[in-house]
């Protein structure tokens, strides 16, 4: 299986970026990843103002999928995520984050992991839930940084894009360049700090080209529900995008009507909230599988 290094790694997603490897459709391939400050907290005495913010939300690649034009859907299907190391780190900072005008210094703070389960202050113990941050292809316009999402993926911070998820990107340039990092042991919808249990680690995914194929990409799909994803500078547009596209998709592959296909929604569907502290905000709309598959809908 190709194995790219961490050491291969871009800060934003650009058609003007060299593929670090070139690959066939339907190949398996494992990224290692940094974390999204690439690595450079390693324990709590590091300090926040030496941190260099020029290096933030490194992804690793980008790879090169033959055959895949613009026009075409990139099938990403996350096989395994694996965690580096027995810690993760998160920082706190005045005006970062939700709430950020309450604090008057930042903090830097490195979280344990043990038997599968974060060790948070207060005694509280998670269970992790290893999931992706930044994901994407090379938009068609220009260069966008690995912090920002939009159509094509990027910083989502989707904390439902995990291993056995399926994640199905636009092809906007001649082969997609696709490239990922941000890795999460956990984090809650919202990320409203501006990190989740920020780690480096390994992804396997396979990647395949979906010929000609008509999508309200980004979309993705679990064992449960399939999702519209959908980034905008508020989060009222980015709820409403992320709506307006699962009711398009209905409306676009079944019989169904539209006003028929948003009643279906507003009564099976859920609106949730991915993230709220990147540039654009990120909502994602979920329709059950159960309801899909009476539908006869798929990707």
């Amino acid at each position: 299986m190709l194995k790219i290094a961490n050491t291969q790694v871009i800060y934003a997603m650009s058609r003007e970026n060299a593929p670090v490897a070139t690959i066939s459709t339907n190949t398996d391939v494992s990224f290692a990843t940094c974390d999204c400050f690439s690595d450079q907290i390693q324990t709590a005495d590091a300090v926040f103002n030496q941190l260099d913010w020029q290096r933030i939300n490194p992804a690793t690649g980008p790879v090169f999928i033959e055959g895949a034009q613009p026009g075409d859907v990139l099938k990403v299907e996350i096989k395994s995520i694996e965690l580096r190391g027995n810690q993760a780190v998160m920082v706190t900072a005045p005006q970062l984050g939700v709430i950020g005008d309450e604090l008057t210094e930042p903090r830097i703070l490195v979280v344990p992991i043990d038997n599968g389960e974060a060790q948070l202050p207060g005694g509280v113990s998670v269970p992790i839930n290893p999931m992706i941050g930044v994901i994407g292809v090379a938009p068609a316009g220009e260069a966008i940084s690995c912090g920002t999402p939009d159509s094509h993926g990027g910083n989502m911070d989707c904390k439902m894009i995990t291993a056995g998820s399926t994640l199905y990107l636009p092809v906007n340039v001649e082969g997609a360049l696709f490239a990922l990092g941000d890795l999460h042991a956990a984090m809650g919808d919202g990320e409203v700090s501006v990190c989740g249990l920020e780690v480096a680690g390994d992804v396997v995914v396979n990647l395949s080209v979906i010929k000609n194929r008509r999508l309200p990409t980004p979309m993705l799909e679990n064992g449960d529900s399939i999702f519209t994803l959908a980034s905008a500078l508020t989060l009222d547009d980015a709820a409403a995008l992320a709506t307006r596209n699962m009711a398009h998709f209905i409306a676009d592959n079944t019989d169904v009507t539209l006003p028929d296909a948003i009643n279906l929604l507003s009564i099976s569907g859920d609106l949730q909230i991915c993230q709220v502290v990147d540039p654009l905000k990120t909502c994602r709309f979920a329709l059950p599988k159960r309801v899909a598959e009476q539908l006869k809908l798929k990707i």
